[in-house]
């Protein structure tokens, strides 16, 4: 049983966020199986002892420990209890580089689907004062996958004056800084990366296949060419669980 200040708590916690109250139990729950405080093999509290930790109701606990068992975390047997079947995955495969070089780099068997394809669009909002708009960009959403698994959405801007230089085949193959940063007559002077930690919303909890609340790292990415004009502007969502972020120091 939980202590009484864990208790208290988990219900301030689940008190003070809007998202769904079996939601957030059952990252918590995520979280106690990826620590190891519940091992593989383990056998968790009954559905009432979580409810009472909790101060939640049972059909809350329910709820929460049925995405458990739809990905494969938990099994639950009549008379016997809930069990812990495996860990969450971490198959840390997909990294966010940081050096000029490492945005340049496909990753190895990922495949990049184009979901749409919109001319004549206006530049979203920046979070970085570099640069100055183009007139208008062709608007890419992808996504990237690997061995039939999506680990990234990506929106890609690309200035319609530039995007005209790009071959097609590409669009589907190359990082998106890679699709402009080896243009003829075209030069990259100035690039800016910013990443923020966020949580799935509905769309992107449906395209990335992970649950609505869970951990996400976005990555917004700039290119400026050597005009002042902002030639390429790439908005990234990361799984957070396949995700890792490398800074190269020296």
């Amino acid at each position: 049983m939980a202590g009484t200040s864990d208790r208290n708590a988990t219900i301030t916690a689940l008190e003070k966020s809007n998202v769904s109250r079996y939601i957030q139990l059952a990252s918590l729950f995520r979280q106690k199986i990826d620590s190891g405080e519940w091992d593989v093999g383990d056998k968790i509290p009954t559905v009432k002892e979580l409810a009472e930790q909790c101060g939640v109701a049972t059909m809350t606990i329910r709820q929460s420990l049925g995405m458990l068992e739809r990905d494969g975390l938990i099994e639950r047997f009549r008379a016997k209890g809930t069990f812990v079947r495996e860990r969450p995955r971490r198959d840390l495969w997909c990294e966010v580089r940081t050096d000029w070089s490492g945005l340049l780099l496909a990753r190895q068997d990922a495949t990049i689907e184009i979901l749409s394809d919109e001319r004549t669009t206006r530049l979203p909002r920046l979070e970085s004062d570099i640069g100055r708009p183009a007139p208008t960009y062709r608007h890419l959403r992808r996504r990237h996958s690997r061995d039939g698994c999506a680990f990234l959405l990506g929106d890609v801007y690309l200035d319609e004056r530039v995007a005209s230089k790009v071959p097609e085949k590409a669009l589907s193959r190359l990082t998106s800084m890679r699709l402009v940063s080896d243009l003829p007559d075209q030069e990259v002077v100035d690039a800016k990366q910013i990443v923020t930690i966020d949580s799935a919303d509905l769309v992107t909890s449906d395209q990335l296949n992970i649950p609505i609340g869970a951990p996400i790292a976005k990555v917004q990415r700039i290119a400026v060419d050597q005009h002042g004009d902002i030639i390429l502007l790439a908005n990234g969502l990361y799984r957070g669980d396949m995700v890792k972020i490398e800074v190269k120091l020296r």
